[in-house]
Order: C-alpha cells, then structure tokens, then sequence
C-alpha cells in the first residue's frame, strides 16, 4: 500500500515536497516512482529511482524536482521536491512502485519513466494545483 500526501493549490514558482509512504510488503530496493495525470492525458513519468540509487526525470521536469527516498525505523518514504511550479505541472501526483527483480529484469529507472503501466503497486495520488 502506498499513501501520497502533500500536493497543495500553488502560485507559480512555488514549492512543495510530495511525500509517500510505502507499507512493509514494500522494499528499500524496491523501484519507485512519481507518475503524473491530467483529465484527457495519458499518466506520464515524471520521476523514478531504482535499486540503484539511480533516478531519472522527465525532460519537462529536469533542474526543478527532486525524487529520493528514505528508509527509517522499517518505513518507507519516496519524496519528489518540486520547485519553480508553473501551471503546466498541475495534475494528480501518483505514488508506484514495482519489485526490484522484475525492475532490474526491465532495466530500471528510465525503462520505468518511459513504461509507468509497468508499475505494480500504485497510491491514489495527490492533487497538485498551480495557478498563473
């Protein structure tokens, strides 16, 4: 189970730090990710880390969110900071994550932003507002 919070309604140029917290069936190895939806759009990778450590970004994201996570007392979080919002990053904020044998199996982080379906287990995301 994976529970997203900390989307908010924003200015533009503003931040926010999404946070997600992920059950024990979910392991630090495990991939995850940040996958984005808006009404009439396909859900879009926004930002993924895999077994690695390593992370990869969407193009339109790049230089402004950050994707990292911790693992403390048993619990698991996936945090995206975002910074300099504009109105183009206004969506449901999804919260996935996928076994790191199968990810590894796929190719890891950018098979998983390229493929978000491939995700597994999914939260029910958190809205994310910017206005102009």
């Amino acid at each position: 189970q994976l529970v997203e919070s900390g989307g908010d309604s924003v200015q533009a140029g503003g931040s926010l730090r999404l946070s997600c917290v992920a059950s024990r069936s979910t392991s630090s190895n495990d991939c995850m990710g940040w996958i984005r939806q808006t009404p009439g759009k396909e859900r879009e990778g926004v930002a993924t880390i895999d077994y690695d450590g390593r992370t990869s970004y969407a193009d339109s994201v790049k230089g402004r969110f950050a994707i990292s996570k911790s693992y403390d007392k048993n619990i698991l979080t996936l945090y995206l900071q975002i910074n300099s919002l504009k109105p183009e990053d206004t969506g449901t904020y999804l919260c996935a994550a996928l076994g790191f044998q199968t990810c590894a199996a796929y190719g890891g982080s950018e098979y998983m932003l390229q493929s978000p379906e491939t995700f597994a287990i999914w939260g029910q995301g958190t809205q994310v507002n910017v206005s102009s």
